[in-house]
């Protein structure tokens, strides 16, 4: 058994700042979509740019800051007051894939990110498809 700490993305991609330019990167897209930016209620996303930047430092292997100040994630709880439909998950997935891709990590941290971040956005949907009837 190794006293050594194990490596984690977190620090293979460089620590926190990553997180932060991955943030600013995604919310940039954010601020100007009109299917996401109606949800977020705030003039200044700053907030928002702040608690997903804790949280993703320490999903990825960074401090547990997230969880010290707001306990555990509960992602799909803290979610469940928005309407999220099939049409917000893509959005959401759009432009965090994009601001994944643009910091160009090793490709098997990229592979593993649009992995988690699919799924995470996959579950976050919480309202039925719109049904359409045949013509």
């Amino acid at each position: 058994m190794s006293d050594e700490p194990e490596t984690t993305v977190h620090d293979l991609v460089g620590g926190t700042p990553f997180f932060v330019e991955l943030v600013d990167r995604f919310y940039a897209g954010v601020a100007e979509d009109p299917v996401l930016r109606p949800m977020y209620p705030d003039d200044d996303l700053t907030e928002s740019k702040r608690t997903l930047t804790g949280f993703l430092i320490q999903y990825w292997g960074g401090p547990d800051d997230y969880s010290q100040e707001r306990g555990h994630p509960r992602l799909r709880m803290r979610h469940q007051p928005f309407e999220i439909g099939e049409v917000h998950r893509d959005a959401w997935y759009r432009h965090m894939s994009e601001a994944v891709v643009a910091m160009a990590p090793h490709p098997e941290i990229e592979r593993a990110m649009l992995d988690y971040f699919a799924h995470a956005a996959d579950a976050m949907v919480n309202t039925p498809p719109i049904r359409r009837r045949p013509s």
